[in-house]
């Protein structure tokens, strides 16, 4: 009878410390999240300064900077919705876009020489490092909670308590962030 009320009590224990580490972890990962959202946010409000002030000096690139804004909608729809998967996919679609434009402003010798646009484009470089940091975080602290989720003995009970497998923030697989960056140093 004592050993059986041992067993039960270091039953029990484990049981309260194995549910208590998930719901931290889980709570990590909510919060790494919202991090990542913040700086989304900060990077969509900087997106139409920067369109803004390069609009005048790029009439003859209308279509890129129309692609920018679009992208840019699809990414806020996207953060609303909540779905990692589709989150990364319109944040992606967002980076490329960006991209182009940065590519296209290299050619316009007034653009680089405005006060405006270079501190609207070191900002957003500036916002771009930290959503990477900020995906690096996320993706480490999902990886460390689905992974103790999916080890033995945690795994026989992760399920009945209620957890599931995070997503990580991948780039989709057409994603331009995938491509291999092509520099020319020829003069």
């Amino acid at each position: 009878m004592t050993i059986a009320l041992i067993v039960l009590g270091v039953l029990a224990a484990w049981l309260i410390f194995t549910f208590n580490g998930l719901i931290a972890l889980r709570n990590q990962v909510q919060n790494a999240f919202r991090q990542i959202d913040v700086q989304l946010k900060r990077r969509h409000d900087l997106i139409p300064n920067l369109v803004n002030s390069v609009k005048g000096e790029m009439k003859f690139e209308q279509d890129t900077l129309e692609k920018v804004i679009a992208a840019r909608g699809a990414a806020v729809s996207a953060s609303a919705g909540g779905k990692m998967s589709e989150i990364s996919k319109k944040e992606g679609e967002l980076s490329s876009a960006l991209g182009r434009l940065f590519a296209l402003s290299e050619n316009y010798p007034n653009l680089k020489s405005s006060d405006a646009v270079r501190t609207l484009m070191e900002e957003l470089s500036s916002t771009e490092n930290k959503i990477a940091f900020s995906r690096q975080f996320y993706n480490d602290l999902v990886t460390g909670f689905n992974t103790k989720q999916q080890v033995f003995p945690t795994n026989m009970i992760s399920a009945m308590l209620g957890f599931t497998a995070a997503e990580l923030f991948e780039l989709p697989e057409n994603s331009a962030e995938r491509e291999n960056p092509k520099v020319d140093l020829s003069v």
